[in-house]
């Protein structure tokens, strides 16, 4: 009998991947991870975020109206150390970082999967919209695209491994979202109409500064704004509020718009610039992850994203050592930030990605 671990957010996406397993035969277990306390993170009840109590609730429904057996597991220390941590201390070295990614990293696909080991289950399976396939000609495991590139989600996944991708199912990968919804509304689901999470779970309201100023337990120092030649432009607010690109909230009137153009964590100092300013056309990239290949041995034409929302873009990209790559952009590319994933592409095929430094 093959059998399927399926991580059920409480959403429309991860039922339907439950209920499409279920129907090519395996033998499921549903499951929701408990990740963090409500009480810590000053979450309360609202509509667009994941893993919350009723999101518990909605995953047990689904489970209970398909006849599969369900459990919650609790991976909060694993969820703290991993991605809150992670997270924090990102922001505080100047980084503006990607949590999904490090959940999807540490917590699904390794904890998780972890834990289908651990109890005898073929596959992890989550509601993703990607596909996995098997390459003949590479003898190797392939990310691809889901086939609704609105909804496409391979950016967030390029981490796994071989072992890794060999072990999961992406069921709704092959449908779109209008698809999804539809399944799910013939199969009587509770959450058949529910919103996408788009919010970080852990962070209310999207009010990031807060949330680790409350973490830390502590507020942070204002510093100086400054343009790129150190003058001084005003004062800024604590140095973790302001993001790469930012130009909302920075209090300083000037003719033409000013932007976040750089940190400096040492002098806790935010520069400050024009829209030309934040474009470049090349990044280094660490802790990388290759899918298609084992190293970059020659530049590769490639098309590289680097961030969840951005359309791909031809690039060059070299392989520096074992843990770095260097693209270079045919066109420069604004606001590239240190700490979000630059992640390659050959068509529809992730080849691999890092974390931009």
């Amino acid at each position: 009998m093959k059998t399927a671990l399926i991580a059920m957010s409480g959403g429309v996406d991860s039922s339907v991947a439950a209920l499409l397993m279920k129907e090519k035969g395996y033998d499921c277990m549903g499951t929701t991870l408990k990740l963090f306390n409500n009480d810590d993170t000053g979450v309360i009840k609202r509509d667009n975020t994941c893993c919350s109590l009723d999101d518990i609730e909605d995953a047990r429904s689904v489970a209970f109206d398909l006849d599969i057996p369900y459990y919650v597991f609790n991976f909060t220390s694993n969820f703290k150390e991993e991605v809150m941590e992670r997270f924090v201390c990102a922001y505080e070295s100047g980084f503006t970082p990607n949590p999904c990614i490090d959940c999807n990293r540490y917590i699904k696909f390794e904890h998780l999967y972890d834990k289908a080991k651990e109890l005898g289950i073929q596959y992890v399976v989550t509601g993703h919209y990607a596909r996995v396939e098997y390459d003949e000609d590479l003898n190797r495991y392939i990310l691809k695209k889901g086939l609704d590139e609105k909804k496409d989600q391979s950016y967030v996944l390029y981490s796994l491994t071989q072992e890794q991708l060999a072990h999961t199912k992406f069921p709704v990968g092959e449908l779109t979202k209008d698809e999804v919804r539809e399944l799910a509304e013939k199969s009587g689901f509770i959450n058949a109409a529910k919103k996408d999470s788009q919010d970080i779970c852990f962070v209310l309201d999207g009010d990031y500064a807060k949330f680790i100023e409350n973490y830390r337990n502590k507020k942070y120092d204002s510093g100086d704004f400054v343009d790129s030649k150190g003058n001084v432009l005003g004062e800024h607010d604590g140095i973790i509020k302001y993001t790469i690109g930012q130009r909302k909230g920075l209090g300083i009137s000037s003719e033409r718009p000013l932007y976040v153009t750089k940190k400096d964590m040492k002098k806790n100092k935010v520069v400050l610039g024009h829209d030309e300013d934040l474009f470049s056309s090349e990044l280094v990239a660490r802790n990388i992850n290759l899918i298609t290949i084992d190293s970059i041995e020659e530049p590769l034409r490639l098309k590289a994203k680097i961030r969840y929302n951005q359309v791909e873009q031809w690039a060059t990209v070299t392989q520096l050592n074992d843990d770095e790559i260097k693209v270079v952009f045919d066109e420069p590319q604004r606001a590239i930030a240190k700490g979000q994933a630059v992640v390659l592409y050959d068509g529809d095929t992730v080849v691999g990605g890092g974390t931009i430094i």
